[in-house]
């Protein structure tokens, strides 16, 4: 936000200007500094892990907004100073719900402050780490199991998710009537689950909330996903918007997998690139059927390429200072 920090610094200037001049010249900044971006969205690309990963490498989409935060995981707000914003995606069978949010903290960490994030896990610790945080904020969607036991179920997805997979982000600006404009339709919407894996999945809703800021921007892949929403084509999808709109300052960033003993993850891809990459599925299908190999290849190749950034910038919440994240807007809320 460089331009909004040199756009104030000249409104707070006005030097030997006259009466009349300088009204005026308020007024053009407050109409430079209203409805500009202050915040961002980022799409977070993760990759898929464990044996259901294994077997389906399309990986989970979320959104993650820097200047939107969760009253409860069920109820957004504008975010307050020191926030760090939320994750809100679509998950099978977690309360009842059709979308979830998180702090971003807990979300990639499980825990609630930026000292507190470990240097490396392993299975038994991780899950300490995501119990303690569920039965502090999340028993409402994810209540003991018997004898108050830790339950099983998909919300582990909500808690530490960089302890699962790597995640890539591909974040855009944002505006504060952008963010009060999702934050009312998302509380006023009934939020009751109708999860469906081919038509409305975690990259569904993405693609819903990315719309929401940028409309027609996010588009399902009828070629290279046979008409599904894969993750990987809404960052696709993202990096041709920003090419074809700089203005919203389109850049990628990376989440590495937390160092330890936990499995780590796969390489996440679409419908066709699965099929033609993976060498479970395609030497069955090229005896099976090598027309239809040879149609999933040819769609792979029209419109299912994308290179993961290996250049992009590395996110490292805990080494961070607010002028080294400027650029990824990944500041608390009214910290610069």
């Amino acid at each position: 936000m460089n331009w909004q920090r040199m756009g104030l610094g000249f409104c707070l200037a006005p030097g030997r200007l006259a009466m009349g001049r300088w009204v005026g010249l308020v007024a053009l900044c407050v109409g430079m500094l209203v409805g500009r971006a202050y915040g961002s969205a980022a799409l977070l690309l993760e990759e898929p892990y464990g044996r259901f990963g294994g077997m389906n490498p399309t990986g989970h989409a979320a959104v993650y907004l820097n200047h939107v935060c969760a009253e409860t995981p069920t109820q957004l707000r504008a975010c307050r100073a020191g926030e760090y914003g939320v994750v809100i995606s679509r998950y099978h069978r977690v309360g009842g719900h059709d979308w979830l949010a998180v702090p971003l903290i807990p979300y990639l960490y499980g825990v609630e402050d930026v000292d507190a994030i470990p240097t490396a896990v392993d299975a038994v610790r991780v899950a300490k780490l995501r119990d303690g945080y569920r039965r502090a904020h999340l028993l409402a969607v994810a209540p003991n199991a018997a004898e108050a036991g830790m339950p099983k179920g998909e919300w582990t997805q909500l808690v530490g998710s960089s302890y699962d997979r790597t995640i890539y982000g591909f974040e855009v600006e944002t505006t504060r009537e952008q963010d009060e404009r999702l934050i009312a339709i998302l509380n006023d919407r009934r939020n009751v689950s109708h999860f469906n894996l081919f038509f409305r999945n975690c990259a569904d809703f993405s693609k819903m909330v990315l719309n929401l800021y940028y409309p027609h921007s996010i588009h399902r892949s009828f070629i290279a996903d046979l008409g599904l929403t894969t993750p990987k084509q809404l960052a696709r999808s993202m990096v041709k918007y920003g090419k074809r709109h700089p203005e919203v300052e389109m850049h990628a960033f990376v989440i590495p997998q937390m160092a330890g003993s936990v499995a780590r993850s796969h390489k996440v891809h679409g419908v066709t690139e699965s099929l033609v990459k993976s060498k479970k599925y395609l030497l069955p299908l090229v005896v099976l059927s090598p027309q239809i190999t040879g149609g999933a290849l040819v769609a792979y190749l029209a419109g299912g390429r994308l290179e993961l950034p290996k250049d992009a910038q590395v996110f490292e919440l805990r080494e961070v200072s607010p002028e080294g994240v400027a650029d990824l807007n990944l500041t608390p809320t009214g910290s610069n």
